[in-house]
């Protein structure tokens, strides 16, 4: 499958995160796009922010959502420090698509990186840029904000957009960016952009698939918790510790007799 079938006119593009075999799985069933983001370090490592996720990481979490992905195309994060140069870029990404077999990798920036986009695109690597609210380029969780406020920041999350329209990367995830100027770029964009905390006239959409299960404690006003997952974990465990301490687990039925 390929994201070119993908248009700013087709239906919406539904796109969600997966770190491991099972979440593929499932989310396979429903979505365009998984991504085996560098949000896993948050998701699933307590971490504060994706700045010490690694690039073994990422391919071993690759690896494990490539077994459960059949129909989804599927983009796998370069985290931070792995694409400083083009033949560092070039190097790491092959190594991501040839060890994971993803479709895609995924680069955090715009004009800054253009070269390094441009460099992998013509050494035929599908590539999906990230602009807005760039996480790698957070070392404090208390600089995580919405950006469009102020004219720098919406000029340069603008100029950002351009650059990459016209490189030819898949499309592009508009990240925590306020909706006026995430309603601009999408009316005028000629590839798909995907928001996060954008806007609701972006071409899809794509959340963190622990936020909207309710699994995680981040809860930014652009996730919707479908589910308060975490309550029906803790609910399971404390039946099985009763049950364990009155001695009525195990019961006969879960005996080898």
């Amino acid at each position: 499958m390929g994201i070119k079938k993908f248009s700013t006119h087709a239906k919406p593009i539904v796109c969600l995160t997966a770190y491991d075999y099972k979440t593929a799985c499932i989310v396979d069933n429903y979505c365009d796009v998984v991504l085996v983001g560098d949000s896993v370090g948050m998701a699933l490592y307590g971490d504060k922010t994706t700045t010490k996720v690694t690039l073994e990481m990422m391919i071993r979490h690759g690896q494990s959502v490539r077994r459960g992905v059949k129909k989804s195309y599927m983009v796998v994060d370069m985290p931070k420090n792995t694409y400083n140069t083009k033949a560092q870029a070039f190097k790491n990404a092959k190594k991501i698509i040839t060890k994971t077999r993803c479709n895609a990798v995924k680069l955090e920036g715009g004009k800054k990186i253009i070269n390094i986009i441009n460099y992998l695109l013509k050494k035929k690597i599908n590539v999906v840029g990230h602009i807005g609210l760039l996480p790698q380029s957070i070392s404090n969780p208390k600089n995580y904000r919405v950006l469009g406020k102020e004219k720098k920041d919406r000029n340069k999350i603008y100029t950002d957009f351009k650059y990459l329209e016209n490189t030819g990367v898949d499309f592009i995830i508009l990240e925590s960016v306020k909706k006026k100027l995430a309603d601009k770029i999408c009316k005028e964009s000629k590839i798909p952009i995907i928001g996060i905390g954008a806007s609701n006239k972006c071409h899809g959409q794509i959340l963190v698939t622990e936020d909207l299960l309710g699994f995680s404690n981040f809860t930014p006003k652009f996730v919707k918790k479908y589910l308060n997952l975490n309550k029906i974990i803790k609910s399971s465990i404390k039946k099985f510790t009763y049950d364990v301490k009155r001695k009525k687990f195990p019961s006969i039925k879960n005996l080898y007799n």
